[in-house]
């Protein structure tokens, strides 16, 4: 397993050397055909590389593949194709902590006894999650920092869509904080904190691996040690995640949240930053976005500059009179200037979301 992961980091290098060094010549682009006959077939057959030829010939494609994609992904942003963050040209693999290898139809079988055969590789025993939906297309088999292996499928299934629920009774803005994790219609989301609780653990671990002496046995097994204990915390967050968002996903017919630049909010620095992080809020985001769309719920995502927090849930005032700033976020319960009404902080910013996320979504619907 060791052996291939190297052979298709070595592949991925010298395909992308190649090609940086046919650019500074001035030479043409190197074509997919190319590059593999060039990187694959004919390295195999030179001293060098001679040991290419040891492991399966489907992963080396498949690491070639990617080098591919992440070409074209780059050339896309260059000419406008492709919208959202900047696309950085392709870089070398280095070996660090989580590798992976994908098998596609004619690399890998499942066996009828419960192993999984990977070319070149042989019967490996598996500790199934679930029971496959489909035949699978390829397997990824990825390495963790911890020392975990796991096989990923690809299956093709269709979408379970949902009994439709009453809307007015069962949509819901969700207010998304760090003092409570989520804020929904009827309850809350009490932050779990996973990182904060491992926190003095990790101190621990890490000020034993400082200790030890580079290149030892002993800073090995400590480094392993830590790699835990953060394996340990991204698992509960994953889990927390997927709970949490298939509960809404199941009581909810539509779902308004605001649109937050997680981004920006994790680059102030200090224990904000580290709370940020550790809430893991894109990734509930994208959960919950991937599964309404799965299950045909309603989403919808207010603007960022909506005040939700700022302005009066009362139907009769809509004031902009809540606190304002981050030199006000210990304010958790407000009054009113214009009409009196005191107001919880999150229960009045979800109000406020699930108000305007209705707005957009007749809009959407009319357009």
């Amino acid at each position: 397993m060791a052996k291939s992961f190297g052979c298709a980091r070595v592949v991925y290098n010298d395909g992308l050397r190649a090609r940086n060094d046919a650019y500074r010549r001035g030479e043409p682009f190197i074509t997919d055909n190319q590059l593999q006959k060039q990187v694959t077939t004919q390295a195999k057959k030179t001293p060098e590389r001679a040991w290419l030829a040891e492991v399966s010939a489907v992963i080396l494609v498949q690491s070639l593949a990617d080098l591919h994609s992440a070409y074209r992904n780059f050339f896309a942003w260059k000419r406008g194709d492709r919208k959202g963050l900047k696309t950085n040209p392709p870089r070398l693999k280095k070996k660090n902590g989580r590798q992976s290898i994908r098998f596609t139809r004619n690399g890998f079988q499942l066996r009828a006894n419960g192993t999984l055969y990977l070319a070149k590789i042989g019967e490996v025993r598996v500790r199934w999650s679930r029971v496959l939906p489909a035949e699978p297309s390829s397997v990824t088999i990825i390495k963790d920092a911890s020392g975990r292996y796991f096989a990923s499928f690809v299956v093709e299934v269709d979408d379970e869509v949902l009994p439709e629920l009453e809307l007015e009774e069962t949509d819901t803005g969700i207010d998304l904080g760090l003092s409570s994790y989520a804020v929904l219609r009827g309850r809350k989301i009490t932050s779990p904190k996973f990182f904060r609780r491992k926190e003095k653990k990790l101190r621990r671990a890490q000020r034993h691996l400082s200790r030890c002496k580079k290149g030892s046995s002993n800073r090995r097994k400590a480094k392993l040690a830590v790699a835990k204990i953060h394996a340990r915390v991204v698992d509960q967050r994953r889990d927390f995640v997927e709970r949490e968002t298939t509960r809404i996903v199941r009581e909810s017919q539509a779902v308004y949240l605001e649109d937050l630049n997680v981004r920006s909010m994790g680059r102030r620095g200090g224990g904000l930053a580290k709370a940020v992080h550790d809430q893991g809020l894109g990734l509930f985001v994208r959960a919950l976005e991937t599964k309404c769309a799965r299950y045909g719920r309603g989403f919808v995502k207010v603007a960022r500059l909506f005040p939700s927090t700022q302005l009066c849930s009362n139907p009769l005032c809509a004031a902009l009179s809540g606190p304002k700033g981050r030199r006000q976020l210990h304010l958790r319960v407000w009054t009113c200037s214009a009409c009196g009404a005191i107001h919880d902080r999150d229960q009045n910013a979800e109000i406020n979301l699930r108000r305007e996320g209705r707005r957009l979504a007749a809009g959407s619907a009319e357009s």
